[in-house]
């Protein structure tokens, strides 16, 4: 690989949608960089530990394909593993969302880059973004030896967290209160049949009322004990993560301390208890799972109304399914509700334009959305769906001289089509 000064798109974040902008990029011919901070593209996927990436399905149809899909489906095929039956869709949404090998996907990720002719750097963030004149971006990259500075005449933001939005100068959105986050991990040295649940749910409540504790350790629910979840699942997916803002570094830094933290004390109560002397951590995602940070503020915004009533817009980029599914810190810790039957919703270009930006592009979970429908459409295949779209219009804005903003909507169709991706049509 021999990095250039000049390219014609920068992705920076190799996660869930900017792995899928940087392969579309360099597949359409644009001189593509795809940067990650990490030591393995995938992002939610690998490093966060959430390998069942969902919902490509509407109603038993498929309604998200291209680039995302085929790595998923590759990697399912390539594990010896299976889909689920996707025309079975009245049962509950988790069960048609697809187990991958995290392992498997990275490195089929890895090759999906290499393949498409992007260049890529690992161990790399952002500095710095300072417009050129209107005709692109310089981009400074923090390596391991130190800035690297280089340009690109269009910039994607895929950090998941806005990062390079913010950087830019651009405009972004904050929530007072974000979704709490989720540390996966997964255990085991037990047999659930064996364990007085009782009996362990009452020794729970007396260590979370003694302050020990919180009951969000292990369940969402903030009202009372209830390790039995916890204990059949082996752990996974199964905490609460509260009150910390993750979008910079000492807020991700004190999550990544609070989470670990919640999972020794945790660890610590269990191995404890009749039954569960043996209990193993047999593994813990390398990052802790973020939900929500900040939204772009964007030429156009996806509120709760328009996904919820399947609102075609004049420049949809891909559909998107999932049901509101906002975390919080009360109750039973999740508020969702699914959508009404039939309806897709889609997503605008416009919606992954920052106000007032020119050659930038944002894909992924912070896209200009309110919160209650950015808490359906920041799932996974939403955001490999937006990804392909940002690496389209990236790449056709490159070759044409033109905006983003300004690619024919026809043209953008064709190439994400020529890739398999599956468009909305035109209102």
């Amino acid at each position: 690989m021999n990095l250039t000064e000049q390219y014609d798109v920068i992705v920076l974040g190799g996660g869930t949608a900017g792995v899928i902008a940087a392969v579309q990029a360099g597949r359409a011919g644009a001189r593509t960089l795809l940067v990650e901070k990490a030591a393995a593209l995938g992002g939610t996927t690998t490093t966060g530990g959430v390998n069942f990436p969902g919902l490509f399905h509407a109603w038993g149809q498929q309604v998200i394909a291209g680039i995302g899909w085929d790595l998923v489906r590759s990697c399912v095929e390539e594990s010896g593993g299976t889909l689920p039956d996707f025309t079975h869709y009245q049962q509950p949404h988790h069960r048609l969302q697809i187990r991958v090998n995290p392992h498997v996907y990275s490195a089929l990720c890895n090759e999906a880059v290499v393949q498409s002719g992007a260049d890529m750097l690992l161990h790399t963030m952002v500095a710095d973004l300072r417009e050129e004149g209107g005709d692109g971006w310089r981009v400074d990259l923090c390596a391991k030896e130190g800035i690297i500075r280089c340009s690109s005449r269009v910039v994607i933001d895929a950090t998941g967290d806005a990062n390079a939005t913010s950087i830019a100068g651009l405009p972004l959105q904050h929530p007072e209160e974000q979704q709490p986050a989720t540390l996966t991990y997964r255990v085991g040295g037990y047999d659930p049949a064996e364990l007085d649940m009782v009996r362990l749910n009452s020794a729970f409540d007396a260590e979370v009322k003694a302050g020990r504790l919180s009951y969000t350790d292990a369940s969402w629910n903030t009202t009372g004990a209830d390790l039995g979840r916890w204990l059949h699942s082996r752990g996974v997916q199964s905490n609460h993560i509260h009150h910390i803002d993750a979008r910079d570094s000492a807020g991700k830094t004190r999550l990544e301390l609070q989470a670990r933290k919640s999972l020794l004390s945790l660890y610590r109560f269990l191995r404890r208890q009749p039954g569960l002397e043996d209990l193993t951590i047999e593994y813990v995602a390398p990052e802790c799972g973020v939900r929500e940070t900040a939204t772009i503020r964007g030429e156009a915004t996806v509120t709760v109304h328009d996904y919820q009533s399947g609102r075609l817009w004049e420049d949809a980029v891909c559909y998107s399914f999932y049901p509101i599914d906002l975390h919080v810190s009360s109750g039973s810790g999740l508020d969702m509700e699914m959508l009404t039957e039939g309806v897709v919703p889609t997503i605008p270009r416009a919606a992954m334009i920052p106000k007032g930006s020119r050659n930038f592009l944002v894909a992924g979970r912070c896209i200009s959305s309110d919160r209650l429908a950015n808490s359906a459409l920041r799932v996974q295949a939403t955001s490999m769906g937006t990804g392909q779209g940002a690496g389209a219009l990236a790449a056709l804005a490159a070759s044409e001289g033109c905006t983003p903003g300004d690619v024919p909507l026809d043209a953008m169709r064709s190439l994400l089509r020529a890739h398999g991706a599956i468009v909305p049509p035109s209102p």
